[in-house]
């Protein structure tokens, strides 16, 4: 992975400036470290019928906050197996993978699945697991969030973590990992993502649950690292809010965005799958969009943009739509252009 600039995006110390995504393009913003006063800022920033609407803003902060935690944890990752002896594989510097989580890389709904391992564990009752099971059956049969169930799904979790340490919830993904998702991991997608991991390019999640549970999975798996939602702590634990918001829709496409900058991506050269139309911000941000187990919304935008579409709920073959060699020909693209400058930093020492 490139080298990083620590000051990239950053004012001081306690600040960071960027720009917001808003109805009327992007509005200048400096964000002071800490959360304390975070509503009035919302409110100040939102004021102007030019700047961007609040949801905006928490999406590009759940953006910002999910690049910045998915990064320190990959670099926490290297540091500790920068040495494991296995040959590295020739890097394509410029592209990378994004897939979504729950019904594109998993089986069901990832922060169900945790939820069926805490309940197991007596974290809370089995009550509240059938709670937010059932919401996340109305959301596969309509395909629309509802908002009132975010809020709610939202205030449960968050009154679940704080308090607890980060590294307890990092325990407790690792195991429910092996326990339940390890066998819910869809074969077809997980080939997809060894097949840009083999190219030399970064993959990673993203996804609305905790990062630090989606780190798991990547880990698990893998992969470069996840893209999740964050939720604010202090001394490593949980104070109870979150940085922003859920990580989903405009929020995914933020993140994509800001890692591909802190990375230096190209997003032409870039691919993402999702099952749900909710990830069309983020599908048409890459260069090449994919259609995993789609959803109605979204196998029409796909056949009406002329993105491919993959589906392995049924044991059909996949449906081509578009280019069907669109994948294979991008990432023998990068494995070759990885190769040629890996020959040309050869020669040149």
């Amino acid at each position: 992975m490139p080298e990083r600039s620590k000051e990239a995006g950053t004012g001081s110390k306690d600040s960071r400036t960027g720009l917001i995504a808003g109805r009327f393009g992007e509005f200048p913003v400096r964000w002071e470290r800490g959360l304390e006063d975070l509503q009035d800022r919302f409110t100040r920033i939102t004021r102007s019928p030019f700047g961007p609407s609040e949801e905006e803003v928490r999406a590009n902060l759940a953006g910002e906050a999910s690049a910045d935690a998915a990064l320190a944890l990959v670099d926490a990752e290297q540091a500790l197996h920068e040495d494991n002896g296995r040959p590295p594989v020739p890097r394509d510097l410029t592209a990378a993978a994004f897939f979504d989580v729950d019904n594109t890389m998993v089986q069901g709904a990832s922060i169900v699945h945790f939820a069926r391992g805490l309940a197991a564990r007596k974290y809370f009752k089995t009550s509240d697991l059938v709670d937010v099971a059932w919401k996340q059956v109305k959301f596969r049969v309509t395909g629309k969030e509802n908002t009132a169930d975010m809020a709610s799904g939202k205030e449960k979790a968050l009154s679940f973590i704080a308090g607890r340490s980060t590294a307890e919830l990092a325990a407790l993904g690792e195991e429910i990992y092996d326990e339940i998702i390890a066998d819910k991991i869809w074969p077809g997608t997980r080939a997809l993502a060894q097949m840009h991991l083999d190219a030399g390019q970064q993959v990673w999640l993203v996804t609305a649950t905790p990062v630090e549970l989606a780190q798991v999975i990547a880990k698990r798996l893998g992969l470069t690292g996840a893209l999740g939602t964050v939720a604010e702590s202090h001394d490593g634990v949980f104070t109870g809010r979150l940085v922003g918001d859920i990580l989903h829709g405009l929020g995914k496409a933020h993140a994509v965005r800001t890692l591909a900058i802190r990375e230096g991506l190209n997003l032409k050269r870039c691919t993402a799958y999702s099952d749900s139309h909710n990830d069309v911000p983020m599908l048409s941000l890459v260069g090449t969009a994919v259609a995993i187990n789609p959803d109605a919304d979204l196998r029409e935008v796909a056949k009406n943009r002329g993105w491919e579409i993959r589906d392995f709920r049924t044991g059909r073959k996949a449906a081509k739509v578009g280019v069907p060699t669109a994948l294979a020909l991008g990432a023998a693209g990068g494995a070759a252009a990885a190769v040629i400058s890996r020959r040309r930093e050869s020669k040149a020492s």
